[in-house]
């Protein structure tokens, strides 16, 4: 009878259990920083939901369903350009969304050779303190006086929709459909709903949105998100809010969904997009006596530790935005805590993205925080429509909106809709992160002509003083 392989027991400084962004981004400091650095990961690649089935893939439909838009929509016609005869091939696009994946997480093994990291493939779990379990492909037993908890979320549902993996899915699927569907039905009008849904509605398909509360992108600033949907409506896709779906079924070559108060909604295939769950299951945290709270979160303090001594957790897993930069940035603090006993991240200050078209972006506090909270504060917009950049781009939709304390003129907030929000938002974040004030902003000179101007704008009419307008 052959013998079972011995499972070896290692050690390292510091294990890290995932390798998405949170995960593999403090591996790569960690080891700059001079420890041992273990990182697991139960997938083949690395890089998490974000690198895999994410943030990278959804990104690189986005930008090839808008080129397509382009030319397919005659919006290049005011520019001159006229194309005929235009057709979608869907094939391609799809492998330019897999090479894009393949690069980035083949970027990250690369740094994982280059800082010296040691990965491990496998599910990784606690085993008492100082000790993480690997089982899987390399199979180990890991001593560690460091351990993060870097696991990220996975997609939810609601009772009622069962997710066949097909007709009925998550984004996992609506970043791979075969063929565009003649409707799809979106459940969930937040970050993920909208940029696939308006990846499939530019393609062809009719996209109806249906969102339990009575705003979309529910905890964004409430004036950006009516502008925005105005926006969404006038491209195609449809919204019903306020709609309680009650189920999700397949029947024959379709789905059926069925909404209180609603006629039932037959379509091809159904997006449920109704937020994430932190992937805290199955990591031994009863072996260091940890408990998540009601929504599966690991608590942690302002320093990431969690209760367990040398127990730490980051991103999705903890509370706050599920966002890949504020897992990374919380990467970074942790580790060089760990090793240099200061790290900070400063949650005010960290950006928002929904990668529609245009773009949404935000940073700090929305209106509706402030007035909850009884801040005073002065507000700044200026539109798009009014600089020259977006002009002659032809993208003049949206505005930008800087919010700043009312006496001391300390920038608070910003939300910005219109063409390349996303890359905006970084002054507004940097100026916040910096303790800049409205009048700091609106004082630095600004390239002409650029988008960036209308953010110049709004810093000054902050102060009504607003130039262009």
């Amino acid at each position: 009878m052959a013998s079972k392989k011995a499972i070896p027991t290692i050690k390292h400084d510091l294990v890290i259990i995932g390798a998405g962004p949170g995960g593999y981004v403090a591996a790569i400091r960690a080891a700059q920083l001079g420890l041992d650095v273990a990182c697991i990961e139960r997938a083949r690649d690395l890089g998490g939901t974000c690198l895999r089935v994410g943030c990278i893939p959804s990104k690189a439909l986005l930008e090839a369903s808008e080129r397509y838009a382009e030319v397919a929509h005659g919006a290049l016609k005011r520019f001159g350009v006229r194309a005929s005869d235009v057709s979608l091939d869907l094939d391609a696009m799809m492998r330019h969304k897999k090479s894009v994946v393949t690069a980035n997480t083949k970027g990250v093994s690369f740094l994982f050779k280059k800082n010296g990291v040691t990965r491990y493939q496998g599910h990784g779990r606690l085993d008492g303190p100082g000790t993480v379990v690997v089982d899987g492909e390399d199979a180990a037993r890991l001593e560690a006086k460091h351990v993060i908890l870097a696991t990220g979320s996975y997609a939810a549902t609601i009772p009622g929709v069962v997710l066949d993996g097909d007709r009925i899915g998550t984004s996992d699927q609506a970043i791979a459909y075969d063929q565009v569907p003649d409707h799809l039905v979106v459940i969930g009008a937040g970050v993920i709903g909208l940029e696939l849904g308006s990846v499939w509605a530019r393609l062809g398909a009719k996209v109806t949105v249906l969102e339990y509360l009575p705003t979309i992108l529910p905890g964004m600033d409430a004036e950006t998100a009516r502008m925005a949907q105005k926006i969404f409506k006038k491209q195609g896709m449809s919204f019903h809010l306020g709609a309680r779906v009650t189920s999700a079924r397949v029947e024959g070559d379709g789905c059926v969904v069925e909404v209180e108060g609603l006629e039932p909604f037959a379509c091809d295939r159904v997006l449920v997009a109704v937020g994430r769950r932190p992937y805290t299951e199955s990591l031994g945290l009863e072996s260091v006596d940890l408990e998540v709270d009601e929504r599966g979160r690991i608590p942690v303090n302002e320093h990431l530790e969690t209760s367990a001594p040398g127990v730490y957790a980051i991103g999705d897993a903890i509370v706050g935005p599920m966002l890949a930069h504020k897992a990374e940035e919380e990467g970074v603090a942790c580790v060089e805590r760990i090793v240099t006993g200061y790290g900070h991240v400063n949650y005010d200050a960290v950006p928002g993205v929904v990668y529609t078209d245009p773009e949404i972006a935000s940073v700090g506090k929305t209106e509706e925080e402030l007035q909850e909270a009884g801040t005073a504060y002065s507000k700044g917009t200026f539109p798009f429509s009014a600089n020259g950049r977006a002009r002659a781009l032809a993208r003049t939709e949206g505005q930008v909106k800087i919010l700043a304390d009312a006496k001391t003129d300390r920038i608070l907030g910003a939300h910005i809709l219109g063409p390349r929000a996303g890359d905006l938002i970084a002054e507004v974040a940097v100026a916040i992160e910096m303790g800049a004030s409205a009048e700091d902003l609106a004082r630095s000179v600004h390239a002409h002509p650029t988008l960036a101007e209308v953010v110049k704008e709004a810093a000054l009419a902050v102060d009504g003083r607003s130039l262009h307008r």
